[in-house]
């Protein structure tokens, strides 16, 4: 310190001054290390049903679910998470549920579907079919467009989640499934629903509640008098050989209600009610939806 230094120093002394000193520098401390993540749960598939060829499920994705495929075709799923999934007759032995969770995760569903045995008629001495003649020719192609066009129909009804009930009560005459098989071992189409022997003008009942697509007063060449109903979510019954139909395209049906007379129009060798139903292009067993036999 010079001598000019030392005498400011003194005299700051003996004023009462304290020179100015550096402020004490505060520790560093690193930050408390950040929590783990809590893991999000996931929810399991869950569902009810028939996991057999034609059967149905009703089923609920896991919570958080924004997308549902099974084998990579995407299943419809109402904002409560809950699916449908059906299964054709000849429906593979196993599929895989596969959900997108909203955070990108992925749950997957493996599900065996049991096989089922079917009643087999055997006509060796007939051919398989008779030449068409020329008139089934000519109309047959505008009436499968009609139908296809009435199952394309997607409705907001929910008979989907009831538990459907007989549209009328008889003696089962043709299961779903069965088949025949004619000379030389070639296969009939097998029987896309259940036939229920029904004496002509018998009420029939909405299985569920359900919006009218398709009334056909004019009787198509095989189905006669046609009358299809979509209970929402892909799913849809059909009767056939009506001889009345009581509703017409755009009604909205209540389970129970009276939608037609049982008939024999088209092609039918008696009176009978054919039921059958579909969800998105299967067959589906009508037996297995209603729980069994009809209580007659």
């Amino acid at each position: 310190m010079t001598r000019t230094a030392r005498a400011f120093a003194g005299l700051l002394a003996l004023a009462g001054c304290v020179a100015p000193t550096a402020p004490p520098v505060a520790p560093v401390t690193a930050p408390p290390p950040a929590p783990a993540p809590t893991p999000i749960a996931t929810t399991p598939f869950r569902w009810t049903g028939n996991l057999v060829q034609g059967g149905l499920i009703v089923g609920t994705a896991p919570v958080g679910t924004r997308m549902l495929a099974a084998d990579g075709k995407a299943i419809a799923l109402a904002p409560d998470g809950t699916f449908l999934l059906g299964f054709d007759r000849d429906a593979s032995s196993t599929t895989t549920l596969v959900a997108t969770l909203a955070d990108g995760r992925i749950v997957t569903q493996p599900l065996t579907i049991a096989p089922r045995g079917w009643s087999i008629s055997r006509l060796s001495t007939l051919p398989k079919i008779p030449v068409p003649d020329a008139e089934f020719a000519a109309r047959r192609p505008a009436e499968l467009e009609r139908i296809k066009a009435a199952r394309a129909i997607a409705s907001d009804a929910q008979g989907w989640r009831q538990r459907f009930a007989w549209p009328a009560t008889g003696r089962i005459s043709t299961l779903f499934g069965s088949q025949r098989i004619y000379r030389n071992g070639e296969a009939g189409a097998y029987h896309s629903g259940v036939d229920v022997a029904v004496p002509t003008g018998t009420p029939i009942l909405a299985p569920a509640d359900g919006v009218v697509v398709l009334a056909a007063d004019d009787p198509f060449t095989l189905e006669g008098k046609l009358l299809m109903v979509d209970h929402g979510m892909g799913l849809g019954s059909a009767f056939l050989h009506l001889s009345r139909i009581d509703v017409r395209a755009g009604d909205r049906v209540r389970q129970g209600q009276p939608i037609a007379l049982s008939g024999a129009t088209g092609r039918a060798t008696g009176p009978h009610l054919h039921w059958g139903m579909t969800w998105q292009g299967a067959r589906l067993d009508p037996l297995l939806a209603a729980g069994g036999m009809p209580q007659r």
